[in-house]
């Protein structure tokens, strides 16, 4: 029986304490998805290597040479702590920094999932993260909730867990909220814009990237990872909150077009020309508006 897939992502506020890597939690996390391992093909997206290098630059500012610097330092010391605790269990890791540019190019994209299945199929979890050392302000992530979104769609992914250091999507009176049917304006309503000290997301953009994720059919889970069995209770939808998955039948090309590729110009065409096009017909230079 093939293993579906299931992307983890855990952001840095929710593996660190006092701004440093917690090793208790890494080593429940890892408990948790050895569990998981023997059903799925799983993709651990972490951030924390800014975190974990940090301390290790005088004066830290959080500029963004400092963040590339500390990112460096961070990274071999975030997965150190990783294969560490999932030693015991007979799991290995292997790295995976990714560039936003990667998802936008067809043949890098391919050759990365080529990479990833021939990791699963040697029993290695795959822990992908950003590559703050040499990644720009004009082609970056906005997060890794993106990361783990685009890896998700890309590559057919069943779930996506978004852990976080909240239990959920909160309403206004702080009750999670179990189940979200449609992600519109009044869900977005109910989270915050603040970051925590550590990352770069927060609820909105978890929101954001789960409705992409739920438009393409798959099913987004956000989650306390600190909850007791957090990991394994929301993989049983028995917490967090639960993004439901729109019907979906496009293609996996067109999937990877709408959400992996990047806008790098704009074409506006009449209603006429759009009608076309969403029968599969010719565009005409009569139907072109703007350029």
């Amino acid at each position: 029986m093939t293993k579906s897939i299931l992307v983890l992502k855990l952001g840095s506020a929710s593996i660190t304490t006092n701004a440093e890597i917690d090793e208790a939690i890494i080593a429940d996390i890892t408990r948790q998805v050895a569990v998981l391992a023997d059903n799925y093909h799983i993709i651990l997206v972490s951030s924390g290597a800014v975190a974990a290098g940090k301390k290790f630059l005088k004066n830290y500012k959080g500029r963004m040479k400092e963040r590339k610097a500390a990112a460096a330092i961070g990274n071999p010391l975030l997965l150190g702590t990783y294969s560490k605790y999932f030693q015991p269990y007979g799991i290995s890791i292997a790295q995976s920094l990714c560039e936003r540019q990667h998802f936008s190019n067809r043949t890098q994209f391919l050759q990365l999932k080529e990479t990833y299945e021939e990791l699963w199929k040697n029993g290695v979890i795959p822990i992908a993260n950003e590559n703050d050392v040499v990644s720009n302000l004009e082609l970056k992530f906005s997060d890794n909730d993106e990361l783990a979104t685009l890896l998700g769609v890309g590559f057919g992914a069943s779930l996506i867990l978004l852990g976080t250091s909240v239990p959920g999507v909160l309403d206004k009176n702080g009750e999670v909220v179990a189940k979200i049917d449609m992600i519109n304006s009044d869900v977005f309503s109910l989270a915050t814009k603040n970051t925590s000290e550590v990352g770069l997301g927060g609820m909105t953009s978890k929101l954001t990237f789960a409705n992409l994720a739920t438009t393409m059919g798959i099913k987004v889970i956000i989650f306390g990872v600190r909850t007791d069995d957090g990991i394994l209770k929301a993989v049983k939808e028995e917490t967090g909150t639960v993004c439901e998955p729109k019907v979906c039948s496009i293609p996996a090309r067109n999937k990877w077009l709408a959400s992996g590729s990047l806008v790098t110009g704009r074409l506006t065409v009449d209603e006429g020309a759009c009608k076309a096009i969403r029968n599969r017909k010719s565009l005409l230079a009569v139907g072109v508006r703007s350029i």
